[in-house]
Parts: C-alpha cells; structure tokens; sequence
C-alpha cells in the first residue's frame, strides 16, 4: 500500500466486509490459483462486481500481500474518502445524546489501531479519533488487525487533541480518560453517552494536556504482575464496560 494511493487489504473476513460494504471500491483482485471452498465464493462474489481477477502463486501473493496473512486473497481498492473535522462535528451534533466516540492518544502501531477500530465496531462506536501527528496510519498491517471495522467505523484526524476534546466538552459529551494511577475504577464509574473514552499509546499513556483536559479519569484494576495492557485490550475492557452500562 502506499499511502496516498491505492489500498490493498487482504484476508477473507476483511475482504468480505469490503464487498458488502465498498463493492464500488475494489479496482481489482489477486487470488490464488485454483481457490478452493469460501476462497472460490469470494472469487465468485468478485466476478459477479466485475472486478478483474488476476491468479497467481502464493509467493507472488505474500509479495503483494507485503508477507502479511493474506490467506488466499488481496484486492486494491479505491481508499474511503477523508473523515473530516467537519464531517466529525456534524456527526458528533447529529447523535447527541447517544454519542460513543472512542479517543486514542498516539497509538503508533498500526496493528494496535487496527484491533482498536475491530473492537469499536463490536462495541457500536460512532467515531474513532487521533491526533493527526504521532499517530498510526491505516496501513495494509492496520486494516488486516481491523478485519472490516476501518470500513465501518470512521477516524478523525483532529489538528490539536486537546482543542478537540474541548470541543467535545462545550458540545455536551462527557471525556473520560484511562490512567493507571486514577483511583477511581472503570467498573465503579457511570458510564453513559454522550461520552468520549480516551486511551493512551503503547507504553506511554496520556499525554499531560490529555490527561488535565479530561472531565474524569478512570482505572482498570490490576491484580497481576504485569503493570498496563495492550491498549487494544484496554479498549475492548472500558468500550464494553460502556456497552453493559448503556445499551445502544
């Protein structure tokens, strides 16, 4: 992939949700020679769009496939168009009191932000948001870990986080940060939408503005050796907290 041009996301389920969701998107199609079982329904569902399918060895496509798990299949397809600052807030007005915005503070593993954009959608999240530096992009390795959710669940690229999550604060959504030092629990805290649920990168939590511009800060209690968790599984605990609290 590269990153202003076309996009190549591969694997079954991902390619999938590509053609239920995008099918206008695919602009063509690599499968593997002689595809067999749920591999030739794709091969078959990707005929009847008209996309042009090339077949080729399985390392020709681990080179397309740039050595990810393409499981058989890899298409380029046309990226979604940018989600907007403007297209956020309009969204973010638009569902009031029923917003569910997930906030992640410089998660630079692409793979981590593509579990975390898998996970919102499992969770019925509106919108993912990053600050637009210091943030992973929607690589081949994020859109593989997302597994469909890149395509249903939009990110917003915010200028300055903080001003953002100010806004959010004016518009009425309560902005919830996670810190291992808060000393309130995730599972003692209400948690209701609107509501911003704000987690930091790998190793680093939330940056000082983050964290001081958050209406409230919460925990997840630890009883292990281990001090953190990877934040997508920090994400799956606090979004489906929210989730069995506040049902959609």
């Amino acid at each position: 992939m590269t990153e202003a041009g076309d996009r190549r996301i591969h694997g079954l389920h991902a390619v999938h949700t590509v053609i239920q969701r995008r099918p206008h998107s695919i602009l063509r199609a690599f499968l593997l020679d002689r595809p067999g079982g749920r591999l030739a329904e794709i091969g078959a569902e990707l005929r009847r769009l008209g996309v042009e399918i090339e077949y080729m060895s399985r390392a020709e496509l681990d080179r397309r496939a740039a050595g990810g798990s393409h499981q058989g299949v890899v298409i380029e397809v046309r990226p979604a168009s940018e989600f907007s600052v403007r297209e956020f807030e309009t969204l973010v007005l638009a569902r009031a009191r029923a917003l569910r915005l997930l906030v992640l503070d410089q998660v630079e593993d692409p793979r981590n932000l593509g579990a975390c954009l898998r996970t919102a959608d499992a969770a019925g999240v509106d919108a993912v948001v990053v600050p637009r530096a210091h943030s992973a992009k929607l690589t081949a390795a994020a859109l593989k870990a997302a597994t469909g959710g890149a395509e249903t669940v939009p990110v917003c690229s915010a200028p300055n986080l903080a001003r953002t999550l100010a806004w959010l604060q004016q518009a009425g959504v309560w902005v919830v940060g996670t810190d291992s030092e808060a000393r309130q629990s995730v599972f003692s805290t209400k948690l209701e939408p609107p509501i911003a649920l704000v987690l930091g990168g790998e190793g680093k939590g939330l940056r000082r503005l983050t964290r001081e511009t958050c209406d409230e800060l919460v925990a997840i209690p630890m009883r292990g050796a281990v001090e953190s968790l990877n934040v997508s599984v920090a994400a799956g605990i606090v979004l489906f907290e929210l989730l069995r609290q506040s049902p959609p």
